[in-house]
């Protein structure tokens, strides 16, 4: 044990003379244990990202709203002691009070946005040090969500650093950002205009040099400047101007590095420019180009880690979204990971990130609470969520409320201060909202998307043209767009399937293909800037029947796709061509009579079963099925194109078990 230790300590000293701030993952040697069990005695060793909530994963399983302690050792070497030392953390739900031997150093409150803690007067040097955050996802009325259908893991559940500075230093305290933001305030083909604001800590009154370079894409410095500054507290804004830049877009994701130093502190942030806007034409436009919307929205688990994502995890969802063709994805009530974001930078896709004032579906949910702390804690985590995420040019708009019930004066006072306040901090964007209802709370952000239920939750498929009509009439001047999902369970299919009522508890797959079919053939694209899908994958929700909302595209297991993923595939995928047919996870039916579905988005498919070619009519975009057919037994169906093929067997009867 000693010999590991100081090899640690030779590792870091080697480090920490390369540069002034050296940065150190902190993700394992934690041991936990819940609070209640009242000693760390039996605590277990866990990795960072970590949730304790992996019982609500199964079935049936409960999601445990509770307090847990992480605890580790932390040797800090004795060369530092003329250093500044943090810890960041970059996502703790919900709430968290972090120790650094015995001392109360910071609190956080808000489960999806990253915090930093300064530690520097608490440790001592050139010995161990213990950690201790004291973790609780507890309900609160005072945190933000207070109504929301997905689970709450609790946990550490993204990564824990440890930053090392100088004395005088950027400062990572500032919102949880690198303490630098850039503010691009005009952008065209020929400069962009704007400013760096820098966060500084050292010495009161002292001055300091600090240094900005704008480092182009092919790696030309770009802009350089320097000037003097006293630290004051305040934000040291530098103007800088880009002449013929190379824009940011969906097809030339092109992207800048900004480098501040001080003294030999150097902070660097990667960002891109471009200029984003919502014509009066409903059209959503980068540098002046309309970008048509395909988006879907993302919440923030899957069923083997909860919400303790990996890296991994994230580059197989976002291989699944690039598949079906998306261009654009919503960050559900808080933003993900950076590393997706980093992502969706390098790859052009589109981004919305909400913030976490929303209601769920059920009745008895309060959303609002027109108390200080509440109303404190919204405007804290949505200028977290902005500050955090402003230099991704994928970032196209900040979600203010979704699906927000009640009108009352007090709340809609507060919607419009969180939109205002998301305005002010970053004027490049544009706010939106995700609304279910009528009033005036749809006028307040610039752009709104309807989640008005037609066809699931009220009324039939069908009443989209006349909830279509009466929008154009009435708010037609609005800039608005569309979300919509229905629920499937995969594999679960009723052949007598009239309306979603069918089936209670376990709504099949057969009902969410119908509907999604149903809006792809009624929705008017004119009156919309983009279409977004509700959800891309099932997630955890213990308030639902079997613990599973089943609104997605995917599975809970993010890897098998219901027949609605291969219809938007077939429409919105022009790259790789789709051959799909319909309800083979179903094998098995009873009715004899029968008529065969296949999506395909290259020509008209042939089709043959049991080795006779059978016809196929275009039904709508994509979509070709047969006339009724007359089956019975076993029935081998074969689909092709001159490129693919797909098969299933189908076999007619009634196979009930006896007893």
């Amino acid at each position: 044990m000693k010999r590991f230790i100081t090899a640690i300590l030779a590792s870091l000293v080697m480090i920490s003379t390369l540069s002034a701030r050296e940065v150190y993952i902190l993700n394992n040697s934690w041991r936990f244990f819940f609070k209640d069990e009242n000693s760390s005695d039996n605590a277990r060793f866990v990795t960072i990202p970590h949730t304790w909530n992996t019982d609500a994963l199964t079935e049936g399983g409960d999601l445990h709203q509770t307090t847990a302690n992480y605890r580790r050792s932390l040797f800090v070497p004795a060369q530092w002691q003329n250093k500044r030392l943090f810890l960041r953390f970059g996502g703790v739900m919900s709430v968290a009070d972090v120790f650094v031997n015995g001392s109360h150093v910071g609190e956080h409150r808000g489960g999806r946005t990253a915090f930093t803690v300064e530690i520097t007067n608490k440790v001592s040097f050139g010995t161990e040090n213990n950690l201790l955050v004291e973790v609780s996802n507890g309900f609160r009325s005072d945190i933000l969500p207070t109504s929301t259908e997905q689970n709450l893991y609790g946990g550490i559940y993204r990564d824990v650093e440890l930053i090392v500075t100088e004395k005088t230093t950027v400062s990572p305290l500032y919102y949880g950002t690198e303490g630098i933001i850039v503010h691009p305030a005009k952008v065209s083909t020929e400069s962009v205009e704007g400013s760096v604001a820098v966060s500084l800590l050292g010495k009161r009154d002292a001055v300091c040099n600090v240094t900005l370079d704008v480092v182009s894409p092919d790696g030309y410095v770009a802009v350089t400047k320097s000037v003097k500054a006293k630290i004051d507290g305040k934000l040291l804004n530098i103007p800088f101007i880009v002449d013929n830049p190379e824009l940011w877009s969906t097809q030339r994701p092109s992207m800048y590095r900004v480098d501040v130093v001080v003294g030999g502190d150097t902070v660097s942030v990667n960002t891109g420019f471009r200029d984003i806007e919502i014509t009066p034409e409903r059209l959503l436009t980068v540098n002046g180009k309309h970008v048509p919307v395909r988006g879907v929205n993302l919440c923030h688990d899957n069923i083997r880690t909860g919400n303790a994502l990996t890296e991994s995890d994230y580059d197989a969802d976002f291989e699944r979204i690039v598949e079906l063709g998306a261009n654009a994805i919503r960050s559900v009530e808080g933003p993900h990971s950076q590393y997706l974001y980093d992502k969706c930078d390098r790859e052009g896709v589109l981004v919305w990130i909400d913030s976490p004032l929303c209601q769920s579906p059920f009745l008895s949910d309060i959303a609002y609470y027109s108390s200080n702390g509440f109303e404190q804690n919204g405007r804290e985590q949505l200028k977290e969520i902005i500050l955090q995420n402003i230099h991704h040019p994928s970032v196209a708009m900040w979600g203010i409320f979704s699906l927000l019930r009640g009108r009352s004066s007090d709340l809609m006072g507060y919607v419009k201060e969180l939109n205002n306040l998301a305005k002010s901090t970053d004027p490049s964007r544009p706010t939106v909202a995700c609304s279910n209802q009528d009033g005036d709370i749809n006028f307040i952000t610039d752009l709104i998307v309807w989640q008005q239920s037609v066809g699931w939750d009220k009324g039939a498929i069908e009443d989209i043209e006349l909830w279509q009509s009466a929008l154009r009439s009435s708010w037609g001047h609005l800039r608005q767009a569309v979300c919509y999902g229905e629920a499937g369970t995969k594999g679960h299919f009723d052949e007598n399937l009239i309306s979603r009522t069918t089936s209670q508890h376990r709504i099949p797959e057969s009902w969410q293909t119908r509907f999604h079919e149903g809006y792809v053939s009624l929705l008017d694209n004119t009156l919309f800037w983009g279409v977004w899908l509700n959800n891309m994958f099932d997630f955890g929700a213990v308030r639902h029947g079997g613990g599973v909302r089943r609104s997605g595209l995917i599975s809970f297991d993010h890897n098998q796709r219901k027949d609605a993923f291969y219809l938007y595939k077939t429409l919105w995928n022009k790259y790789d061509p789709t051959l799909h047919i319909v309800g083979k996870n179903r094998e098995i039916k009873a009715q004899n009579r029968q008529a065969v579905k296949v999506y395909c988005s290259h020509g008209i498919p042939e089709l043959t079963i049991n080795g006779d070619s059978v016809a196929m009519h275009n039904r709508g975009q994509g979509i070709f099925v047969t006339d009724s057919l007359m089956l019975s037994g076993h029935n081998t169906i074969i689909a092709t194109t001159p490129q693919l093929r797909d098969s299933t067997t189908l076999t007619i009867g009634n196979f009930l078990r006896r007893k």
